[in-house]
């Protein structure tokens, strides 16, 4: 029998692949703190709209995960996300290591890294094989899906 926290994840990422971003959202702390490469510090109602965004824009979409582990405080697992990137109509296939805190049955911390010149050389083609790996374009990347959360939490 899986530990609840194992669970929790699980029911996470089920949700993910149905793109059910407020089954993703109620597995989450109100108070939820969130990063990964491209959103380096998303807090509460914050992170639970850059799911609600990514889901709502998702093309092409589809999601594995494995590696499911968790106890009383921390867990972890591995997710593959395939999605076409709109911007440039080039497909990505996105290998993700997860990490998580939980208090009270919620998920209060979840930490994604990734490559993200591995991303920038999918998403980007030419353009991110050459300069994908330098920090101004990595900013670039950031600040432009920084403006599409704003923009689509100023629009909801």
């Amino acid at each position: 029998m899986a530990h609840p926290n194992a669970e929790l994840i699980t029911r996470f990422y089920q949700a993910f692949q149905r793109l059910d971003a407020e089954t993703m959202a109620a597995c989450y702390s109100p108070d939820v703190r969130f990063s990964d490469p491209v959103f380096p510090d998303l807090r509460g109602e914050e992170a639970a709209d850059m799911w609600r965004m990514l889901a709502s824009r998702a093309q092409q979409f589809s999601l594995t995960f494995d590696g499911v582990e968790a106890d009383d405080r921390l867990g972890r697992g591995r997710w593959v996300a395939t999605y076409l990137f709109s911007q440039t109509g080039r497909m990505v296939v996105n290998r993700i290591e997860a990490r998580f805190r939980f208090e009270d049955g919620r998920i209060t911390e979840h930490r994604d890294s990734f490559d993200v010149w591995r991303w920038a050389r999918q998403a980007l083609g030419a353009k991110g094989l050459l300069l994908g790996w330098l920090p101004a374009v990595q900013g670039k990347v950031r600040q432009q899906a920084a403006r599409g959360l704003a923009a689509y939490r100023a629009g909801r």
